[in-house]
């Protein structure tokens, strides 16, 4: 039987749905919607679309940007990561073998041309359409993924580390991972296992003190068992996303994902945007004995306008 423990909003206690990093690894079926907007509100995604999204956990889309803009936005993450302040700064995370740049968080705020890419419409409006409400930017970042050895990210639910060591108590987010280079099916592209955002998989292990600093270059804390990987993957399939340079996909916080080590010599790299709603406010963790710093975690919930 599972049991329901809570965190805190102030003097106010907040159900923990979603029980994770206690002494089994436990499957809960999903309590919140995936798609909370109206089947027909207006935006840029069709009815069509948000039923498969709702169905999948996900949406490609095909031509995202133009490829002028994958210009400036290609040319503003080279300029980033060559950037010895930014190399500098606690938030960039450095790949341990290689000592290059691994991701660069917050560059929506470290960069005006990346804002304006979190305030287009075509972004924006497709994250206000699924979670139903205005949005803010729990998380942005920057992936780089250079050829001969970049390493990837073994298989997890983004939701579980949201909710265990940020404090998002319901799921309602969703991210989307814009491609400045081309995704083949080699260089380590995103996998996702088509319908997993409709099962909780809570992990086993304590949350460390600051785990970010190590989970960041290599998941640790959070990770699904082998056996459970297994399940989920004999029911839901695996789906490699391609395409591109301008293409992206839409996921679900809570879909089973993971990306390969890039041994080709192709780049891949892409811009990463988290949207939250506002109505899913971060309160305190549920499984960790600290938050995860801000440009993490965004404790700033101010609607993008």
């Amino acid at each position: 039987m599972t049991t329901i423990t809570s965190t805190t909003v102030g003097s106010h206690p907040v159900a923990d749905l979603y029980p994770t990093r206690g002494a089994t690894e436990v499957a809960v079926p999903r309590q919140d919607p995936v798609v909370w907007g109206a089947p027909d509100a207006p935006g840029p995604i069709t009815t069509g679309d948000l039923q498969a999204f709702e169905r999948d956990g996900f949406l490609a889309v095909p031509q995202l940007i133009d490829d002028d803009e994958v210009a400036l936005y290609h040319d503003e993450l080279e300029r980033l990561i060559n950037d010895p302040a930014v190399r500098a700064d606690e938030r960039s995370i450095i790949e341990p073998q290689s000592q290059e740049i691994r991701s660069v968080f917050e560059v929506h705020r470290i960069s005006e041309v990346f804002a304006r890419l979190v305030r287009d419409e075509r972004v924006v409006g497709r994250a206000r359409q699924i979670l139903g409400s205005d949005v803010y930017v729990h998380q942005s970042r920057i992936n780089v993924k250079p050829g001969f050895g970049a390493s990837g990210f073994y298989w997890h639910s983004d939701f579980e580390t949201w909710h265990a060591e940020d404090g998002l108590p319901n799921m309602r987010t969703v991210s989307v991972s814009i491609a400045l280079t081309e995704n083949f099916d080699t260089n380590g592209g995103l996998m996702i296992m088509p319908g997993s955002h409709r099962t909780f998989l809570g992990c086993a292990g304590a949350t460390p003190k600051d785990n970010y600093k190590k989970s960041l270059q290599m998941q640790d804390a959070g990770t699904p068992s082998d056996e459970a990987l297994t399940k989920f993957a004999d029911l839901h399939g695996i789906r490699l996303f391609t395409g591109r340079a301008g293409s992206a996909t839409w996921f679900d916080c809570n879909c089973m994902h993971g990306s390969g080590d890039n041994i080709t010599p192709y780049p891949r790299s892409n811009v990463f945007i988290v949207f939250n709603s506002v109505e899913n406010a971060a309160v305190e963790p549920f499984a960790a004995p600290v938050r995860r710093p801000e440009f993490i975690g965004a404790r700033d919930f101010t609607p993008v306008r």
